[in-house]
């Protein structure tokens, strides 16, 4: 039952909006494919590796074909025909000659365009069944060790190094941390490939590769199996390559990926258009691998007033719902993210605070909830940082927050060490284990401030969604609607690499996804 007293009839309205606003986008990505959704078809049929430059062979090949025959029908006809006409053994021999100017690629037709789905549909499927045994064993794991009970406690563990992530990654598990979030290397999101290997140099994180999502992978399981219940493994899949990082983190069972629809765009300047198209294929994979996603509307409130963007939040995770639910995602996945960042100066600070976050939870019933600690008024003042952080963990388990991402007393000075990470641990697991039930006895009145803020921001949600339905999502972006900062359709990084389908498109990837939904 509500605490609210929402209007159900608003509620109704504003996700109507919300699917309005977000139609032209879907069909926009329905049309257009881009480079790294190709890529991402020959990384799940299993071309993986790099050449001798470190440049890895899925972008040999979808460049070769693209200077070629273009990519307007899709990587697979082109690549699979050269491989059943030129009899290679595999694919990666293929975008060896193909790099090396050895293979002419074309379009087949008849009864060889036939030939050449045939052998990519089989080598795609091979790849989606894999994923579909890495979840399949999640679930048997969860089964037989045991799933934490929320709110699972959220740890960033970034050393640069995936050798010195695991050790730090699993002590964290051991003093109580619930999932690992191995934050990617500074820069890695502008990059327009995925680095191979494991590495151990990385600036302000560690970068996500397939060997080093196994690795974590390896390890987190060993100490699931020694603590008795099932630890989280995340990571990004956000940025150029956000459709082969989701690909690769089926592939190795990772359990959540950061992947939000407009985050790569406001905060790290990449296309809009691009990334639309690039969310809505990386989150049919993560639907297959039962990937729950984190979006990232808590960063809007870092560059914008956390209370007069309020509505702006509520406004993003509503489209971050519909264009999921498109997607294929179902809401246990839908892990939308909000944030506790007012300025502890503002007068009755937490309870704008609790409206928040229980307004969220009353939109959003059945998602397993993120929410963000304080970042933007920590000042260094560590005593007072580690009381800010008491309330916003105070406040998670009021509101019944499914994920709480532990708050850093040091965030402010410095790259927080293991002590600072293992005295936050003690301070959620005390407001936790202290209050973890008050939320059943917390009641707003009817009518007082709680209440009233929540329907007043529900309220602007649905005005500024009626003028994102008229004007467009994509000019809303454009200016500045959502973090204030504007990102034109026709700007940033990565609209080379957008391609609108021909009417022949084929993605073998895309056909299974959809039929799977």
């Amino acid at each position: 039952m509500s605490k609210l007293n929402l209007d159900p009839a608003l509620v109704r309205q504003a996700r109507e909006l919300a699917t309005a606003a977000g139609e032209p986008i879907v069909r926009l990505a329905r049309t257009h494919t881009t480079v790294s959704v190709e890529r991402a078809v020959l990384r799940l049929a299993g071309l993986d590796g790099a050449d001798e430059d470190g440049m890895p062979w899925v972008n040999r090949l979808a460049d070769a074909i693209r200077e070629t025959t273009g990519l307007e029908h899709g990587v697979a006809l082109p690549a699979w025909d050269a491989m059943v006409t030129g009899n290679y053994p595999d694919l990666r021999t293929l975008a060896m000659d193909a790099a090396a100017g050895k293979v002419q690629f074309r379009l087949p037709g008849g009864e060889e365009r036939e030939t050449a789905r045939r052998a990519a549909g089989r080598f795609v499927e091979k790849g989606l069944n894999t994923i579909d045994e890495r979840r399949g064993e999640r679930d048997r794991l969860l089964a037989s060790i045991g799933d934490p009970p929320k709110p699972w406690i959220y740890l960033i563990v970034a050393t640069g190094d995936i050798y010195e992530d695991i050790p730090q990654a699993q002590a964290a598990a051991r003093e109580g941390a619930d999932i690992i979030a191995v934050i990617r290397s500074t820069g890695q999101s502008l990059l327009d490939y995925v680095p191979e290997g494991a590495t151990r140099e990385g600036y302000a994180g560690t970068y996500a590769t397939r060997e080093n999502f196994r690795l974590m992978r390896a390890a987190l399981d060993e100490t699931s199996r020694e603590l008795g219940r099932y630890v989280r493994l995340t990571n990004y899949a956000s940025g150029l390559c956000m459709p082969e990082i989701a690909a690769l983190a089926g592939l190795e069972r990772l359990d959540m990926m950061l992947n939000d629809c407009m985050y790569g765009i406001i905060f790290r300047d990449i296309n809009p258009i691009r990334t639309f198209i690039d969310q809505r294929f990386s989150r049919q994979v993560h639907a297959r691998a039962g990937i729950i996603i984190n979006t990232g509307e808590d960063n809007y409130l870092t560059t914008a007033d956390a209370v007069d963007a309020a509505h702006t939040v509520v406004v993003s995770q509503l489209l971050n719902e519909y264009f999921a639910h498109e997607a294929g995602l179902p809401d246990k996945l839908l892990g939308l993210g909000h944030a506790f960042e007012i300025n502890p100066a503002v007068p009755d600070s937490f309870l704008l605070e609790l409206a928040h976050a229980l307004l969220i939870r009353e939109l959003f019933p059945d998602a397993p909830l993120k929410y963000m600690p304080p970042t933007k008024h920590m000042t260094g003042n560590v005593f007072a940082g580690y009381l800010l952080d008491a309330f916003f963990n105070l406040c998670g388990v009021m509101t019944d927050q499914s994920i709480i991402l532990i708050g850093m007393m040091t965030e402010g000075i410095h790259t927080p060490f293991l002590s600072d990470r293992d005295l936050a641990l003690e301070n959620v697991r005390y407001v936790r284990d202290a209050a973890g039930r008050l939320g059943e006895s917390f009641v707003p009145a009817p009518d007082g401030f709680v209440a009233e803020r929540a329907r007043r921001v529900l309220g602007e949600s649905i005005d500024l969604l009626k003028k994102i339905g008229a004007d467009g999502l994509l000019t809303a972006i454009g200016e500045g609607t959502f973090g204030v900062t504007r990102r034109p359709a026709d700007g940033g990084r990565g609209l080379d690499g957008v391609i609108e389908r021909a009417d022949e498109y084929w993605n073998p990837a895309i056909s299974e996804l959809e039929a799977s939904q």
